[in-house]
C-alpha cells in the first residue's frame, strides 16, 4: 500500500477514534455499575494512580522534545509511544473509577472554586481536542512525513502537555474532598 493510501486509511481511523473515544467516555462516565445492581467494589484507590500517570505523561512529553532536539529520533519515538500508552492507561482507569465510584464534588469556595472549574473545564475540553492531534502527529511520523509531523507536533505538544499537567492539578485540588 502506498503512502497516500495508508494516510487515507489512517485518517479514517483517526476520525472514527476522535469521535468514538469522547462519546464512549461520556457515556461510560454516566454509568455507575453499583447503581445498576452489580456487586463491584468502588475503585477509590485509582485517582492518585491516574494522576501520577498524567504526571508521568507530562515528563515523557518534555523528555521527548529534549530527545528530538538532541537528534535522538529513536528515543523521541519511544518516549512518545510510551506517553500515548500512559494516556490510554489513564483513560481506562478514569472510566473504571467513574463506573464504580460516586463522583466527588469540589468543596472549595470563593475564588479557588472558579479557578478549579476553569482548570477542570479547559482540561476536559482540550483532552477531547488533543485526541486527533496526537493521532495525526503519530501517523505523520510513522509515515515518514517528518516536516508535516514537526508542524502538527508544534500544536499537539502544548495542548497535550497542558492536559497532562492540569490532570495532576485537578486531582490535587479535589483530593481533599474524596470520601
Amino acid at each position: 500500500m502506498n503512502n497516500l493510501a495508508q494516510e487515507k486509511k489512517y485518517k479514517k481511523i483517526i476520525t472514527a477514534l476522535s469521535i468514538v473515544i469522547p462519546i464512549a467516555v461520556a457515556a461510560l462516565f454516566g454509568i455507575n455499575l453499583r447503581e445498576l445492581g452489580f456487586d463491584v467494589a468502588p475503585l477509590k484507590f485509582l485517582p492518585p494512580i491516574y494522576a501520577t500517570i498524567n504526571g508521568i505523561t507530562a515528563i515523557l512529553l518534555i523528555a521527548a522534545v529534549i530527545a528530538i532536539k538532541k537528534g535522538n529520533r529513536k528515543l523521541h519515538e519511544q518516549l512518545n509511544s510510551f506517553a500515548i500508552a500512559c494516556s490510554l492507561l489513564f483513560l481506562l482507569m478514569y472510566i473504571a473509577y467513574h463506573m464504580t465510584t460516586d463522583s466527588t464534588t469540589f468543596g472549595g469556595e470563593g475564588v479557588i472554586k472558579y479557578i478549579y472549574y476553569f482548570i477542570l473545564i479547559t482540561h476536559i475540553v482540550l483532552s477531547v481536542i488533543v485526541i486527533p492531534f496526537v493521532l495525526i502527529t503519530y501517523m505523520k511520523a510513522k509515515l515518514g512525513k517528518f516536516p508535516e509531523h514537526k508542524k502538527v507536533a508544534k500544536k499537539t505538544f502544548p495542548i497535550w502537555l497542558y492536559v497532562a499537567v492540569t490532570g495532576v492539578i485537578v486531582y490535587l485540588m479535589i483530593s481533599p474532598y474524596y470520601v
